[in-house]
Order: C-alpha cells, then sequence, then structure tokens
C-alpha cells in the first residue's frame, strides 16, 4: 500500500479507497488531501442529515464532583451506538458540555470545540456522522453544578 495512503488514514481514519481517491486527484499532495477527504466527509454528513435516529445512547459524566452532564446522543442504529468512536463522541461532547455551559442543543452545536478551538461542535458531529456513515444528533442534556 502507497505510503501515503497510510499516512491519509492515519490522519483522517478515513477508508483505504477514500484516500486513495483523494490523494489522485490532490496529485499525491498530502495536506490538499486531507483537506479533500474532510470537505468530501461534510458533504456526506450533509446528505444523511434528515434520515430517523431511532438508536443512540445515554451518556453520563461527572467532573470533579461538582458539574454533572447527562446526554442523549442520538444515531440510527444500535450498532452504530455501540461503536467505540461514537461512545468516544459522547463522552467528548458530555466534557465539553461540562467545560461550557451551552444553555440548549442550538447553542451547543454553535461553540467551538474546548479540545480544538479551530473546528466547532457541529464539525465535530459531522466529522462522526462521515466515518461512520449514519445520521448523528445530539438530542438533548442537562448539566448540574454544585
Amino acid at each position: 500500500m502507497n505510503n501515503n495512503i497510510v499516512k491519509l488514514r492515519e490522519m483522517t481514519n478515513a477508508g483505504v479507497m477514500d484516500c486513495k481517491k483523494a490523494l489522485q486527484d490532490a496529485g499525491n499532495d498530502l495536506d490538499k488531501a486531507v483537506a479533500l477527504i474532510h470537505e468530501r466527509g461534510l458533504s456526506k454528513a450533509e446528505k444523511k442529515g434528515e434520515r430517523a435516529t431511532g438508536a443512540g445512547l445515554l451518556h453520563s459524566y461527572i467532573h470533579n464532583e461538582r458539574v454533572g452532564v447527562l446526554l442523549e446522543l442520538r444515531c440510527e442504529t444500535d450498532f452504530v451506538a455501540r461503536n467505540p468512536m461514537f461512545q468516544e463522541l459522547a463522552h467528548n461532547l458530555a466534557i465539553h458540555i461540562a467545560a461550557m455551559n451551552p444553555a440548549n442543543v442550538e447553542e451547543l452545536v454553535a461553540q467551538n470545540y474546548v479540545k480544538d478551538e479551530s473546528t466547532t461542535i457541529e464539525n465535530l458531529i459531522k466529522g462522526a456522522i462521515a466515518k461512520l456513515g449514519e445520521n448523528i444528533k445530539a438530542e438533548k442534556f442537562c448539566r448540574y453544578e454544585l
């Protein structure tokens, strides 16, 4: 396998064929290929945005025994709900909610991600949609603080 394909997969978690196509389209330029993978992933996420989210999970997070978050993160199937990448997304969103205290889901998705200010929560979720192949929604959450 081409060394750049391996590097691109490590950087983006995209599939082998997506990486190969992006590298071909970018003239084997790794930076351009990363940008193409992200653009294509976001367009895939847009297409899945209207699909029903009948499965998901509840994730709880407590920070320093003073701030607690309960998050309902939805997806289309139980298969994705059990996926470690989906569960990690739920955990990261709960940490973000604990730290940034958004008033509602709309405010949450508009915020810059606390662990990476260069991206928004909306783009973080869209990235997961592109990787997992299902619509994902932060349905609701509650946050408690002492």
